[in-house]
């Protein structure tokens, strides 16, 4: 058949026509020379159809151009490429839609002007004015924290909300910490994602989870509550020395309620409960660890040397074990010296 549009001899594609021609009369693609995009001047994330994205620029861009471009039915598997240039408060950029038609690849070039439109988003606008559904409270018995291990912890409940944002959470943040009782308080923008935290936080430390609510208010004519997440970490933590029961224990790890302990005379390892510690006597860390220098050993016993005051000690072996190194690492509690079960 003949195309009625250039004569030529060939199979019709629609309306009489060939596909070339067809393709040289249609346009398949066409949208705005200008769109507003707004941006929180604080976080740098976008806004798109009423939400607010912490996604990139482009592939925010790429949803608004599927939304306001106007693109033909009659391509099939269709790609946007986005190329910007960024001036003053708006980015200038190229715009490239492209698919098949049947076998035939179109490609065809806007261009476009996306004005950033400066404001701030719900989240920081709530994390300004101090908004927060709950606190955790980290609270200690009998001793208060060392200013490293409030550190630690407040370095561990940042990880634990950056990684909660990066699983899609952008409501959540930390609106202050405090300081308080010789602990710490957390206020945090969402209760249910402050309790997941809480329980990390114990799984690590140990202690005592205590929940606690109060009515601040309504909201679209629901009652308001904040949470309280009270966690009371025990006086001991993990790489403590104790005494129970005339025996002397290495706590080697705490998770939760559970706390895994190693007796010093066998290196025998067993689980307790945070209960069975209760009257435990917590005698230090690590700083009661020494390493010394080994003279001579037998298959019961081992003679260590301190390397400063060349005090010479016989200390027996847990278990029949030949040390291979030239030291060793001893603990020594109220007179009683043990070899520090690493090995």
């Amino acid at each position: 058949m003949f195309c009625v549009e250039c004569g030529k001899e060939t199979s019709i594609f629609k309306d009489g026509v060939c596909k070339d021609c067809y393709v040289k009369t249609h346009s398949f693609s066409e949208g705005p020379l200008l769109v507003d995009l707004p941006v929180c001047t604080s976080c740098g994330s976008y806004k798109y159809k009423n939400t607010w994205t912490s996604d990139i620029f482009d592939d925010t861009l790429r949803r608004i151009i599927k939304q306001v471009f106007h693109i033909s039915k009659e391509l099939r598997n269709i790609d946007i490429t986005i190329e910007c240039v960024e001036k003053k408060e708006e980015k200038i950029c190229k715009v490239i839609i492209s698919g098949f038609l049947d076998d035939l690849e179109i490609s065809e070039e806007h261009n476009l002007i996306v004005r950033m439109k400066k404001t701030i988003c719900d989240v920081c606008s709530r994390r300004f004015g101090g908004y927060h559904e709950a606190v955790i409270q980290i609270r200690t018995d009998k001793k208060q924290l060392t200013n490293e291990e409030l550190e630690n912890i407040i370095i561990n409940v940042e990880n634990q909300v950056e990684s909660l944002q990066s699983k899609g959470n952008r409501g959540l943040f930390i609106t202050d910490v405090g300081k308080e009782h010789g602990g710490l308080d957390f206020y945090l923008s969402e209760k249910g994602a402050a309790f997941t935290i809480a329980k990390h936080i114990q799984e690590q430390y140990g202690g005592q989870i205590k929940q606690s609510s109060k009515n601040v208010g309504m909201r679209d004519s629901k009652q308001i509550y904040r949470m309280t997440y009270l966690i009371r970490f025990p006086a001991y933590k993990k790489g403590d020395f104790i005494s129970l029961n005339n025996l002397f224990y290495y706590i080697s790890s705490i998770k939760g309620n559970k706390i895994r302990i190693i007796e010093l005379s066998k290196w025998e390892e067993t689980t307790v409960e945070q209960k069975d510690l209760q009257k435990a006597n917590i005698f230090g860390g690590k700083e009661l660890i020494r390493e010394m220098i080994i003279v001579s050993q037998s298959s019961n016993e081992i003679q260590v040397m301190d390397s400063e005051k060349y005090n010479i000690k016989v200390v027996k072996k847990p278990k029949s074990v030949f040390i291979e190194s030239d030291k060793i690492k001893v603990v020594n509690i109220e007179d009683n010296v043990f070899l520090f079960p690493e090995i």
